[in-house]
């Protein structure tokens, strides 16, 4: 595929599974660019921190576009809940297969996505999940990289144009470790409470009960300055809190 241009051309009418993040938001705004009928479907499920929905919600009023809000519960497939290293691979099955029934009955048949040239199938199951279903990937098909699509978003004029990568809090887990509604949300506030303190581009991952924070290395000697403030704020929600020397 040459260019996106070509693609919406030949794909008039399309299903976008949205989350609100760099990539899914320029190829949206793309979409309405070069005037196709796209609609976003923003899956809600646990996995989801409120601010990604509220990104979502705030891109789409920007642009003029409807989206459409699908609530699921992810836990209540026990496999994904169970947390097997190919998580994943179940999870966007069960994602996609949500969206995919709702998009039929909307009147769309092609369904794409945000991944892009920059990323790696050989280590993403999710990847696999996607071509199973036959979803598509302009940015991938048309060979447009993170970089790129930063560069072009900042270029329209998005927000989201500088917004860090920020994958689903089921990453938080350890592979093997159930997940549950409650520490999902532990790690939600956790992550909230830093955000609150000024810190970006950060993990809260869960090791037996405590937090283990990941901090880019530009803001260690913040993280470690705030250190009362980052006990206080991130302890409230776990039984114990450390950093991670090594950072993101």
């Amino acid at each position: 595929m040459d260019s996106l241009k070509q693609f919406f051309d030949e794909n008039p009418k399309v299903a976008l599974g949205f989350s609100g993040g760099v990539d899914s938001s320029y190829l949206l705004y793309a979409g309405v660019h070069y005037g196709a009928k796209i609609r976003p479907y923003y899956i809600k499920t646990a996995f989801q921190p409120q601010f990604e929905l509220d990104d979502a919600k705030r891109l789409c009023a920007e642009l003029g576009v409807e989206m459409t809000v699908i609530e699921l519960d992810i836990l209540s497939n026990t496999v994904v809940a169970a947390n097997p290293s190919d998580r994943c691979y179940y999870c966007k099955t069960e994602l996609f297969g949500a969206l995919k029934k709702r998009a039929v009955e909307d009147g769309y048949r092609v369904l794409i996505d945000g991944t892009n040239a920059s990323d790696d199938a050989g280590d993403r199951p999710g990847m696999r999940a996607l071509t199973e279903m036959e979803v598509r990937s302009p940015l991938r098909e048309c060979g447009i990289t993170k970089p790129e699509v930063r560069r072009l978003s900042k270029e329209a004029g998005l927000f989201t144009w500088d917004k860090p990568a920020y994958a689903c809090l089921a990453t938080r887990i350890p592979s093997g470790k159930q997940i549950t509604a409650e520490v999902l949300s532990q790690v939600e506030m956790a992550e909230n409470a830093l955000f609150a303190l000024g810190f970006t581009d950060f993990r809260v991952r869960v090791l037996e009960g405590m937090a283990r924070i990941q901090v880019p290395s530009g803001q260690m000697a913040k993280m470690i300055e705030m250190r009362e403030e980052v006990c206080g704020a991130v302890g409230k929600h776990f039984k114990g809190v450390m950093l991670d020397l090594a950072g993101r």
